[in-house]
């Protein structure tokens, strides 16, 4: 629920950190912390208590701490977020007093997706599912940089299934066997940039406001299946050329002033 704190178990292991290094201690914003090793069930996201009890212990630290000055709290930090190790009441306290920032024992743990510092579960999934896109698929041995971003997390199962279909294609046409990442790398550069890079700017019939560029890719591509059915089948490049005769010159001519989208998330 939007609510409860995000657990650093359930984070750890939808985003899979890579590397884990001590910062010491230091000052951090107070409303970053939105997670716990523990004891999400006894605050919740606004570290507010949940129980009787933890409200006294809040009061005896309050009385024990009147003008601030509150030990460090020890946290590990993912992306932009903050979970709590211990300090848990120091924190509620600092929430109540309305306090911006308050000392922290740092441990920094770094992951391929940078959780933002209001990330809530919705975020850990869609980070899980990004992972899993870029492993499974080869592109993260190939192109560890490329970031796809989908409004929704099946998106990103959606689009693996877009590129086993190209791979089976090049399969056919290979006269050798290809290997994941050279089909990834292949798709990447030949198929969705192009695609990402016409799309950009676009306003498609079907797709919300709020669609990322890889949410029209994936449109663009159901487009091809059903356009299929009628009229043969249509790859990607050819529905973005149609696409781009029927976008206004102006349109054309604002996007091939703009830096390409190899440069940028997508």
């Amino acid at each position: 629920m939007a609510d409860q704190l995000l657990q650093l178990k359930e984070a750890t292991k939808r985003l899979r950190p890579h590397r884990r290094r001590y910062l010491g201690v230091q000052p951090i914003e107070v409303g970053s912390i939105i997670g716990t090793d523990s004891r999400d069930g006894d605050f919740d996201r606004e570290f507010r208590a949940l129980r009787p009890e933890l409200r006294e212990r809040l009061r005896r630290v309050g009385e024990a701490f009147p003008d601030g000055g509150l030990p460090p709290i020890t946290v590990e930090k993912l992306g932009d977020a903050y979970f709590v190790i211990d300090g848990h009441h120091r924190v509620a306290l600092a929430r109540q007093r309305g306090a911006l920032a308050i000392d922290a024992d740092v441990t920094e743990l770094t992951a391929r997706w940078h959780l933002s510092a209001n990330a809530d579960r919705s975020e850990l999934v869609h980070a899980e599912q990004e992972r899993l896109f870029m492993t499974e698929s080869g592109l993260a041995d190939v192109t560890p940089d490329v970031r796809i971003r989908f409004t929704r997390p099946v998106g990103y199962r959606q689009l693996l299934e877009a590129v086993k279909v190209h791979g089976y294609q090049l399969m056919l046409e290979a006269p050798h066997r290809l290997g994941r990442g050279q089909i990834a790398l292949d798709w990447y550069s030949h198929v969705y940039l192009p695609a990402a890079d016409a799309l950009d700017g676009e306003t498609l019939a079907g797709a919300c406001p709020e669609a990322t560029i890889s949410d029209r890719f994936l449109w663009l591509v159901e487009q091809g299946r059903e356009r299929s059915v009628e009229q043969g089948p249509r790859q990607v490049p050819e529905l973005v050329r149609l696409i781009q005769e029927h976008a206004p010159a102006r349109e054309r001519a604002r996007k091939l002033s703009r830096p390409s989208l190899r440069r940028r998330e997508t």
